[in-house]
């Protein structure tokens, strides 16, 4: 009787002590939390030229400028919380996905997100010492990070964006829009005066516009507007996999938050 009694009284205090030791530890590193880091690379290049986005994802936003320059601004932040101690981990990360901007022309500048290759899932050996690497079911990897692109052209610029998922905002670009993206949302104001030819299609969501033109559904699912102009000099087309788009008309003056 007395040794149960002996062992019940150790194990309660084990008990006792064992999450105050825990809480303890817990406040020594501090909360745990999401890490960021920003950089901003500029080029200089005249207006009139392309403006190439390339492999890009999470939330994009690109604005018209009166410089004759290209501006990027990205900011990468870790898609879950992290200790203290564990920053060093966060920001090897951030090195790994990397933004590059390259002016490769006079009338070129290609903005371009590498991510790290996927390595194979195995390999195996073969007779004849022949190794056979498997393909990993996703070419690339982002990390675990996630980007936010804050980009400025010059205004009469023609944009060639290719998105991946996220989020992708234009306003006050006066030249021919070409963008693609696979999920999302895609917002386009678009600076008066038109005219404009527009061809704008989702293969899964719907499509609005502000601008005169003929808007349809496909298959129930996705939905396609046309605004063509036989005069127009500003073509926009728009693609979207599965999300919406919104087109509309505002006076070239910046986005509507900073009227």
């Amino acid at each position: 009787m007395k040794r149960r009694v002996a062992v019940t009284f150790v194990l309660g205090a084990l008990g006792i002590a064992l999450p105050s030791f825990a809480a303890d530890g817990a406040h020594a590193n501090g909360p745990r939390q999401s890490f960021e880091s920003t950089d901003t690379q500029r080029v200089a290049f005249s207006p009139g030229g392309t403006i190439r986005l390339v492999d890009s994802y999470g939330y994009l936003t690109v604005e018209g400028w009166d410089e004759p320059a290209v501006a990027v601004a990205v900011t990468k932040s870790t898609d879950r919380f992290y200790d203290p101690a564990e920053k060093r981990e966060a920001e090897r990360r951030f090195e790994l996905v990397r933004v590059v901007t390259e002016r490769r022309s006079d009338k070129e500048v290609t903005i371009s997100t590498i991510l790290p290759a996927r390595s194979p899932l195995f390999r195996s050996i073969l007779p004849l010492d022949r190794i056979v690497l498997t393909k990993p079911l996703v070419p690339n990897t982002r990390r675990g990070v996630t980007i936010e692109y804050k980009v400025l052209v010059p205004r009469d610029s023609r944009l060639v964006v290719r998105h991946d998922t996220g989020y992708v905002w234009v306003s006050d670009v006066t030249g021919d829009i070409d963008m693609n993206s696979r999920t999302g949302d895609m917002i386009v104001m678009l600076p008066d005066p038109g005219p404009y030819s527009i061809d704008a299609r989702t293969r899964l969501g719907s499509v609005s516009s502000d601008l005169v033109g003929k808007g349809r559904y496909r298959f129930l699912a996705g939905a396609h507007f046309a605004g063509a102009n036989q005069t127009a000099a500003r073509r926009i087309t728009l693609r979207m996999g599965c999300g919406s788009i919104t087109i509309k008309q505002v006076p070239p003056s910046g986005p509507f938050w900073k009227n």
